[in-house]
């Protein structure tokens, strides 16, 4: 069986009390996030999760609210004598891209040499293996400085898509295609926000999603004031998935 937690199903702007992005997984004994906005930490603790327990973290952009708070998970880590190594897999760049993040956020701190082994992993169009797991990255249609992907993460005979942050683009029907859960960011309701999906355009492409589930994401307060006319369910921090 396959768990997905949304830890994290907010905006960047916390819209509806809501933390950022941060999907917890759990698969076969592996335990991994996709994406790791800045909230992260606060979130997973406050959710009672273990954070020595996860294995991966998978990032499909570098915007702050989806990989800010990496670096506050590693140092989480080391100041709890973690032993057991991590990986941080992500769009081209990723290792840099984390390290620049950890030398904005907390001077010096990137070049600590941590007790446990953190290793990065580059994400492509070609399925590249995260532990267990085989992982596919998508270009999508967000800010092209952000590196944005969507993912698509075969965990055994389960396979969980994520869009990331995009506007509709012709990545998000392969990224949906046989998925047993679809997870669709949902900024906006009607408003046509860029580079960024509304519920209403997900609507007028709903025949070309063709996974097995879907839920919605990433809800700003037009989205969340308007919930009652949603097409399919929206998660909420807390809000567990079975596969």
């Amino acid at each position: 069986m396959t768990r997905v937690r949304f830890v994290g199903s907010g905006d960047p702007f916390a819209s509806g009390g809501r933390f950022q992005t941060c999907i917890l997984v759990d698969a076969d004994g592996y335990r991994f996030l996709i994406d790791c906005g800045a909230t992260s930490l606060v979130a997973l603790k406050r959710a009672g999760v273990d954070t020595g327990s996860v294995d991966a973290v998978l990032l499909t952009h570098f915007h702050g609210d989806h990989c800010g708070g990496v670096p506050y998970l590693i140092l989480d880590q080391q100041f709890a004598k973690r032993e057991r190594p991590l990986v941080i897999a992500g769009p081209p760049g990723v290792r840099e891209r984390v390290t620049a993040v950890f030398e904005t956020a907390l001077p010096t701190s990137s070049r600590t040499q941590q007790r446990f082994g953190v290793s990065y992993v580059e994400l492509g169009e070609r399925a590249t293996p995260v532990g267990p797991l085989e992982v596919v990255a998508v270009p999508v249609a967000h800010l092209p400085e952000t590196a944005p992907h969507g993912l698509r993460v075969r965990a055994g005979d389960t396979l969980v898509a994520y869009t990331g942050d995009t506007d509709w683009c012709d990545a998000l029907p392969q990224l949906a295609e046989g998925a047993d859960l679809f997870i669709a960011e949902a900024l906006s309701f009607e408003k046509r926000i860029p580079l960024h999906l509304s519920h209403a355009t997900l609507l007028a492409h709903r025949d070309e999603l063709r996974a097995k589930r879907i839920v919605l994401t990433h809800a700003g307060m037009e989205t969340l004031e308007r919930r009652s006319g949603l097409a399919w369910p929206l998660a909420d921090d807390g809000t567990e998935i079975d596969l």
